[in-house]
């Protein structure tokens, strides 16, 4: 009987103690993003998924850590280019068609000269993803090979 009336007790304060005053769980600390190709290979990136901020990208950063880049969303199929106006960093870009794959890798030069190159996909894609120049390659990440947008947050 004692412990039957001490159940509902440890209940309540086991709930009270594993949310915050929002109702949030009070271990909640969402990961970062990131983007893992095949099994070996993961890029903690920043997401945006509108037109101001996939257009500013990288523009302007002097330095990007080693295993971190950009992602850029799109919600339908896309075939936008890419160009390098006013990035002070050269970078790579890997572009991932809706299947999860990726199309087409390039490496980009920065540019502060009016038109700059452009860099283009060899077909639609929903993911563009930016790192560090030459990082896909270091990291045995090719055409073909699988890419996965994780995004975890507290609910």
């Amino acid at each position: 009987m004692w412990r039957r009336g001490l159940a509902p007790v440890a209940l309540i304060l086991a709930i009270a103690c594993s949310t915050t005053a929002g109702g949030q769980p009070a271990t909640c600390s969402p990961l970062p993003p990131t983007v893992t190709f095949g099994k070996n290979a993961t890029l903690q990136v920043d997401v945006v998924s509108d037109d101001a901020t996939r257009a500013r990208g990288l523009m302007g950063v002097t330095d990007l850590p080693a295993n971190q880049g950009m992602a850029f969303v799109w919600g339908a199929p896309t075939d936008a280019s890419f160009w390098m106006k006013d990035t002070l960093i050269p970078l790579s870009i890997a572009f991932v068609d809706e299947d999860g794959r990726v199309i087409t890798i390039e490496e980009m030069t920065p540019c502060t000269a009016d038109p700059c190159d452009t860099y283009e996909p060899s077909g639609p894609y929903v993911l563009a993803v930016e790192a560090n120049a030459g990082w896909f390659a270091d990291n045995g990440i090719e055409v073909g090979d699988q890419a996965d947008l994780h995004q975890e947050a507290c609910l």
